[in-house]
């Protein structure tokens, strides 16, 4: 009797074993034919061109400016457009790695604000900026303020980021309280 109780657990054992490998690969195979399924199939994607959007970006920034009779500079290898309202003190050897400080306020072109610091100044590294602001913001010194321009290129690019639409050409103004 005690080998009958032993045989039939052995039995049942063997049977649940069996019984689980089974259900783990069939749910890894449900999991393999999901993911193929999410593929998108047939969908011919164009390649982004940067160069027409760079064009209308660098257009749109130079109607504004001259609508608004904003007195700029372009800052040529970029097409950033600039105008340093006030250059600030000091003697600052620009690295990207610096940290600054800024109060600042970030509107579309339209004037619809995206973000501002609200009169709080933020800290932030220099290299982790959008490129636009690596390169406007070496123009001033500290207690400087400047208002660049960014082509989309150089800001958020072709890819909505929150409140920011796709290809939007970035106006910020911005005022640099300290830099380390």
């Amino acid at each position: 009797m005690l080998n009958l109780v032993k045989n039939c657990t052995i039995n049942i054992k063997s049977l649940f074993l069996c019984t689980m490998m089974k259900i783990k690969y069939f749910l890894l195979f449900l999991c393999f034919v999901g993911c193929l399924s999410a593929c998108k199939k047939g969908e011919i994607v164009e390649p982004y061109n940067p160069v027409p959007q760079f064009q209308a970006d660098t257009t749109a920034i130079r109607s504004f400016v001259t609508l608004n009779a904003i007195p700029v500079q372009k800052f040529l290898t970029y097409g950033v457009y600039y105008q340093v309202i006030d250059p600030g003190v000091g003697t600052i050897d620009w690295k990207v790695s610096r940290k600054i400080t800024v109060d600042y306020t970030g509107k579309l072109l339209n004037g619809t604000t995206f973000d501002s610091s609200k009169g709080t100044p933020v800290l932030f590294y220099l290299d982790n900026l959008i490129i636009g602001w690596r390169v406007a913001i070496p123009k001033i010194q500290k207690g400087g303020k400047i208002r660049f321009f960014v082509p989309s290129y150089y800001g958020y690019g072709n890819v909505a980021t929150g409140p920011v639409p796709a290809n939007s050409v970035l106006d910020f103004t911005v005022t640099l309280t300290d830099v380390q």
